[in-house]
C-alpha cells in the first residue's frame, strides 16, 4: 500500500475536505482528489461519501482511518525519540493529570522546571478523563491510581488523603466541629459524587453525607472546592497537600480522612529514553521529596 496515498487519505479524513487537506499538504485540490481516487481503486472500495457539505467516511474508510491514526501516533513517538538530544532537554512535552493536582500542586512548581530547562514547551492537559498514553494522547501522566493500560512504565510517587478544611473566618463565625455528627451544623463543600474522582475520596464524601447535612456545595474538581473554602462558604473535602500550599485554610477534624490514595507517574515504554520525560520525572520526584520535608517541618513546628 502506497504510504504517500495513505498520508493524503489521512489528511482528507481528518479535515473532512479535499480543499482543507490540500492546504495542509500544500497540494492542489485536484492532486489530492486523484490520490484518494487512486487509493480507492487499489483497495477496490469507496472510502468517502461525497456531498455538498464535505466528505464523510464510509465504514471501510473508518477502518482505514483508525489504522492511519495509529500509524500517525507511532510516527510521532518515533519522531520525538529521534529529536531528543543526548545532552539537552527541549521541545514539547504533553503532560496530563487531574484538574485538582495540576492546579494545586504541579503548576505552582513549574517555574523551577522552566528555570532549569528554558526551552521546554509543556502542554499541560488537566482533566479527569484518563488519556491513552500508548496512543500518544499525552506523553506522560500523573494519576491518582495505578494506570491499567499496557506498555506503560509506571512509578508510584506518593500517597495523599482527602481531609476536611475550612477558612479561619468561617470557623470563627460558625464554630469548630468536634466530631462527624457536628457536620450537620455546617455546609459541606466537596466534589460532586457523580463526577469522576478517586473512590477513596468518594467514600469519605458519602460517609459525611449520612450526617443529614442541610446545605452542600458540589464542584466537579478540587480547585473549585478550594476556592469555595477560601471564600468562607463551608467545610471542604480536599487533598492533604493543601496544608502546605495554602495557609488560608486550616484542617478540621484531623482524625477524619479518606483511605490512602496512591499517586502514579506513567509514560509509554517507547519513550523510555526520552530526555524530556527523564527531566520531568526527576523534577517531580525531587519536588515530592521537598514537599515531604516541608510537611515534616510543619509537624515539628
Amino acid at each position: 500500500m502506497d504510504w504517500d496515498k495513505l498520508r493524503i487519505f489521512h489528511a482528507v479524513a481528518d479535515a473532512g475536505s479535499l480543499t482543507h487537506a490540500g492546504e495542509t499538504l500544500r497540494l492542489s485540490q485536484s492532486a489530492v482528489s486523484r490520490q484518494v481516487r487512486s487509493l480507492e481503486e487499489s483497495l477496490n472500495t469507496t472510502l468517502f461519501h461525497r456531498h455538498a457539505r464535505g466528505l464523510i467516511l464510509t465504514e471501510q474508510g473508518e477502518l482505514l482511518f483508525d489504522a492511519t491514526h495509529s500509524m500517525n501516533k507511532r510516527l510521532e513517538a518515533a519522531s520525538a525519540r529521534i529529536r531528543d538530544s543526548e545532552e539537552e532537554v527541549f521541545g514539547e512535552l504533553r503532560v496530563t493529570t487531574t484538574t485538582g493536582f495540576g492546579t494545586l500542586w504541579l503548576a505552582p512548581r513549574l517555574p523551577k522546571l522552566y528555570e532549569k530547562y528554558p526551552e521546554l514547551k509543556i502542554d499541560l492537559m488537566l482533566e479527569e478523563r484518563v488519556l491513552d498514553l500508548p496512543m500518544r494522547e499525552a506523553d506522560v501522566a500523573i494519576r491518582m491510581k495505578e494506570p491499567s493500560q499496557a506498555d506503560l512504565i509506571r512509578k508510584r510517587l506518593m500517597t495523599v488523603n482527602m481531609r476536611l478544611y475550612a477558612s479561619p473566618k468561617y470557623l470563627e463565625t460558625h464554630g469548630i466541629p468536634k466530631n462527624e455528627t457536628d457536620m450537620k451544623n455546617h455546609r459541606l463543600i466537596c466534589q460532586n459524587p457523580r463526577s469522576a474522582q478517586v473512590s477513596s475520596g468518594l467514600a469519605l464524601v458519602q460517609r459525611l453525607m449520612t450526617q443529614d447535612i442541610p446545605s452542600t456545595l458540589t464542584v466537579n474538581n478540587y480547585f473549585g472546592v478550594l476556592q469555595a473554602v477560601i471564600q468562607d462558604l463551608g467545610i471542604g473535602v480536599l487533598p492533604d497537600y493543601v496544608t502546605q500550599e495554602f495557609d488560608s485554610v486550616i484542617p478540621v477534624l484531623e482524625e477524619v480522612h479518606s483511605n490512602d490514595v496512591p499517586v502514579y507517574l506513567a509514560f509509554p515504554e517507547e519513550l523510555r529514553h526520552s530526555k524530556r520525560i527523564e527531566a520531568f520525572r526527576d523534577f517531580v520526584q525531587s519536588e515530592i521529596i521537598e514537599h515531604r520535608r516541608a510537611l515534616k517541618a510543619q509537624i515539628i513546628d
